[in-house]
């Protein structure tokens, strides 16, 4: 018998125009968590849904116990034992936590002896037991739609050890999650290690790889760059091998200086009374406001109020004093304010289009002649220049958003965005699911264009970000705004003091 459970050997792996796995190996051990790291581009997710069958190799094996095995669906891994959770959940809301479980594996029994039927029974007994494996207190047959982000990643997860899995593949698992359920899952992942599961890791949070791991490999413009031993490894070391240079600072230098007040909101109030209410900001030209707050302090659902995604019963938007009559995006938008949203995937990007597409949609009005033709030549102008600008790794414009990586993507939203030269730039986790190399050059983004006088808006989860960033720092909890800090006096406790900052 083999040491590795799973073993992949010499795998590579090209697309139009781009190597993404250039003779790639991969040796899991039973019983262990294997973390997988590199930044967006490195190859990661691809080596992985070579791994699960998703995608086919154009060379390279694998091997389960030391015999080799050839995967050419998910449907054939999930039968020797590999299971994944993506990063991008694809969950079907209308139908219930145990459907979602045994999706295209549904338990049967025959009716009147002879025709093939869904055994109901049997899929939700067999779904509340392993719920309680995973120590998720769900009822089988409630609606999955009815669960939070955090709660569908859960059922994922669940979903994976039901098919009985000896390698599980966690795909950046923890990006939706609070604390106590990044913590509920580590307990989780301790469970399938006990049983001899070898878990695949893949994150970008340093903190968590090195208290989790027991093995790292490191990978690089996908290339295999080496594997090792968890215990001993420093931040500093994994980022020097990721980026294949030293960082001697994970935030840029800011040089912007911030002038006079330009934006204002106030008295702003959701039409929902558990949102935000009677919160009160301004934004100076060329200032960075941070937003921080704890998971439902309702810091998206106020920008998304401000941008006319949601509706207000009261409150004001004024811009160099004048009031702003915004009722939906486009008003917004006509008004000089863009908006990132928090969820790329799902409200960002169109994954079908290509890059010069998703660039060009939102300027399209300025390039149309004699009322209804566009000018595609100055089009791809405006594509080529932000390509170059925002330093986008593609093979092509025309190649599709979706096979770029996520960083590379988030540069296509924010120069589709940049492209209307708008005056008040809202961004909500602009780093979420981006790799250290990939952030620095969205921060150093954002650094410049504060510089250019553009004031910013940016909400984040990681409060070194926001302290690394920001000019000025906004603190929410439950809807309101609970104080204002400066940048240079910034420090995670007394962020955290104004973020539980509840009412009496």
């Amino acid at each position: 018998m083999s040491e590795y459970v799973l073993e992949m050997k010499d795998v590579y792996k090209a697309f139009p125009g781009v190597v993404a796995l250039d003779h790639v190996k991969l040796q899991l051990k039973p019983g262990t968590v294997h973390a997988l790291m590199g930044e967006n581009g490195a190859g990661k997710s691809t080596l992985m849904k070579c791994m699960f069958g998703i995608y086919t190799m154009d060379e390279g094996e694998i091997f389960i116990d030391g015999e080799k095995v050839e995967i050419h669906n998910p449907s054939e891994a999930l039968e020797k034992g590999i299971a994944m959770v993506h990063q991008e959940l694809q969950p079907i809301p209308a139908r219930t936590i145990g459907e979602n479980i045994y999706l295209g594996r549904y338990p049967m029994k025959k009716a009147l002896g002879f025709i093939p039927v869904v055994d109901h029974e049997k899929m939700y007994s067999d779904a509340e037991r392993v719920l309680k494996e995973v120590r998720m207190d769900f009822d089988p047959k409630k609606k999955l739609g009815e669960l939070s982000v955090s709660q569908m990643q859960s059922v994922e997860i669940a979903k994976a050890v039901s098919a009985n899995c000896r390698v599980l593949i966690l795909d950046e698992p923890t990006s939706s999650l609070t604390q106590n359920e990044v913590e509920a899952l580590f307990r989780i992942v301790d469970d399938l290690k006990s049983k001899g599961v070898a878990i695949v890791y893949i994150s970008h949070k340093m903190d968590e790889i090195l208290r989790i791991s027991d093995e790292v490999t490191i990978m690089r413009d996908g290339h295999y760059i080496g594997t090792w031993d968890a215990k001993g490894l420093t931040t500093d070391f994994i980022i020097t091998k990721m980026v294949g240079r030293e960082l001697t600072n994970l935030y840029p230098e800011t040089t912007n200086v911030p002038g006079e007040v330009v934006f204002e909101v106030e008295d702003f109030t959701s039409i929902n009374p558990k949102s935000f209410r009677h919160v009160n900001f301004n934004v100076r030209k060329g200032e960075i406001l941070g937003v921080a707050g704890l998971v439902g302090a309702q810091r998206t659902e106020l920008m998304e109020g401000i941008f006319g995604i949601r509706s207000k019963v009261s409150g004001t938007v004024k811009y160099l004093g004048k009031e702003l009559n915004i009722h939906q995006p486009k008003d917004a938008i006509d008004n000089g304010i863009a908006m990132l949203t928090e969820d790329r995937r799902a409200s960002g990007i169109m994954g079908v289009l290509s890059v010069a597409d998703n660039i060009s949609i939102a300027s399209l009005n300025q390039y149309i002649e004699h009322g209804i033709v566009l000018n595609n030549k100055k089009i791809e102008g405006l594509v080529q220049e932000n390509i170059k600008t925002m330093n986008t790794k593609t093979p092509s414009s025309k190649t599709p958003i979706q096979s770029l990586s996520g960083g590379n993507q988030q540069k296509v939203l924010i120069g589709r965005w940049l492209a209307n030269n708008p005056e008040v730039l809202i961004l909500d986790e602009p780093t979420r699911g981006i790799d250290v190399g990939a952030k620095y050059e969205i921060y150093t983004i954002i650094a410049d264009l504060a510089k250019q006088g553009k004031s910013i808006i940016m909400i984040s989860s990681e409060m070194a970000e926001l302290i690394g960033m920001s000019d000025r720092i906004m603190v929410m909890c439950d809807g309101r705004v609970t104080g204002f800090i400066d940048g240079k006096d910034a420090t995670q406790e007394n962020i955290m003091a104004l973020a539980t900052q509840f009412e009496a």
